[in-house]
């Protein structure tokens, strides 16, 4: 490898380590005509699957040249940073190499924008199509859309990308206009919808036409940027909800915003959003896709921002003691998924074990339950609710109390989910 290309590989990497939304999960390209790589293979990023597989991508961008000069981007166009672009063949060469030698397993690519989103946009497709065509390389491909790019563009790209993402940036349209002017929010939605209706659309005629191509297999994400126009969580997780529910996104990625600027509209140097407000997002996030949570159950006017020493399922069932406690021998799935400590695996544990006989807190251990918190809101064989009078304030005090967990102490661990 020459030193222009580490060279270009150093500045291009470590310029795209601002875009968190990199998990290749939802995918399934089979290897086939002697290709290379294989996107459900297990794996200089690294990636998760849903099974919990861990994936090394190649994660760069094509160019750190930037047309716009968004407040909160590193490769504004007014910053003044080193510059750098590789060509399509270079992506290729630099993706394969890595490849044999057992560095990655797949390819996460996105770019600034220069000259304008189509011509960025053409040189994106062209890498993925080399890499498929030419040398039949079968790993996991994530591309970047630019927003403003034609939909026929936008298609090519569906045929080679596993997943396609295209950020939103700031999650409100009167942030994202303070802090981007020169960029629209409709230019970042047309492709999104284009996006669902042609993912419905081939799912659709692949059930009647088998041969019907695969387009973004594994479906599309966005990624917004926390805490650099002051948004509050209500608005965040609000609009985490709208697009899950009008544009079927696979995920939602929330990137706190680390400042970098002397810009009066942002926040100060120095003021880097917490590492446990992400953790947060990610919780409630995860509440909305599997536990059955709306985003106003979560955070509303009345709580506007999510509890920063506990997780937002405890938050909510304190503010919502009337609920509880829940028998666990008699409540349904969805209500024992609302039992703090109780997680989708352990809720369905709780709902099989309990056709064999009444469960006792220590099968509940035995199951998985996080019993320190469950046992203020449950009652089960041999176990009856003590805190049910108790406020919650003192509630949330006894589980602080008996936490066992690192982040208490420290702000710069990160959080499991639940």
């Amino acid at each position: 490898m020459s030193d222009r290309i580490v060279q270009k590989l150093n500045i291009l990497a470590d310029a795209a380590k601002y875009d968190v939304s990199c998990s290749s999960s939802g995918s399934n390209r089979a290897n086939k005509n002697k290709g290379i790589g294989n996107a459900n293979q297990g794996g200089i990023c690294h990636s998760y699957t849903e099974d919990g597989r861990c994936v090394s991508l190649l994660k760069i961008l094509l160019t750190n040249h930037c047309i716009y000069d968004c407040a909160y981007c590193v490769s504004r166009k007014s910053n003044d940073i080193e510059r750098a672009a590789f060509t399509v063949q270079e992506v290729v060469d630099l993706t394969i190499n890595f490849y044999r030698r057992n560095y990655i397993e797949g390819l996460f690519l996105s770019s600034g924008i220069f000259k304008n989103a189509d011509y960025t946009m053409e040189r994106l497709v062209s890498i993925a199509k080399k890499l498929r065509l030419e040398h039949k390389f079968n790993g996991y491909i994530h591309l970047k859309t630019i927003p403003g790019a034609s939909d026929e563009l936008v298609h090519e790209a569906g045929l080679y990308a596993d997943r396609l993402s295209i950020n939103l940036e700031i999650p409100t349209k009167e942030g994202l206009k303070l802090l981007a002017p020169d960029k629209s929010r409709e230019d970042m939605i047309i492709p999104m919808r284009y996006l669902k209706n042609e993912i419905i659309r081939t799912n659709e005629e692949r059930k009647i036409i088998k041969s019907t191509p695969t387009f973004a297999p594994a479906g599309q994400s966005t990624q917004m940027i926390i805490g650099a126009s002051g948004e509050s969580d209500k608005h965040i997780i609000q609009t985490a909800q709208h697009f899950y529910k009008n544009y079927h996104l696979k995920r939602v990625y929330y990137s706190g915003y680390v400042p970098i600027s002397y810009d009066k509209r942002l926040p100060e140097i120095g003021t880097a959003v917490p590492m446990v407000r992400e953790n947060r997002l990610y919780q409630s996030d995860w509440l909305m896709r599997f536990y059955g949570f709306r985003a106003d159950e979560i955070v509303n006017d009345n709580h506007p921002l999510l509890d920063l020493d506990i997780d937002p399922k405890l938050s909510w069932a304190l503010r919502n003691q009337h609920a509880f406690p829940v028998d666990i021998n008699k409540a349904d799935y969805h209500f024992i998924l609302r039992v703090p400590g109780i997680g989708v695996q352990s809720a369905k544990k709780i709902i099989l074990a309990r056709r064999f006989g009444p469960l006792r807190l220590e099968n509940l251990q035995k199951l998985g339950v996080a019993t320190n918190r469950a046992k203020y809101f449950i009652n089960c064989l041999g176990f009856q609710q003590l805190y049910a009078d108790k406020p919650g304030s003192h509630i949330k005090q006894y589980i602080l109390a008996q936490s066992s967990s690192k982040y208490i102490k420290n702000d710069s661990q990160q959080l499991t989910l639940f």
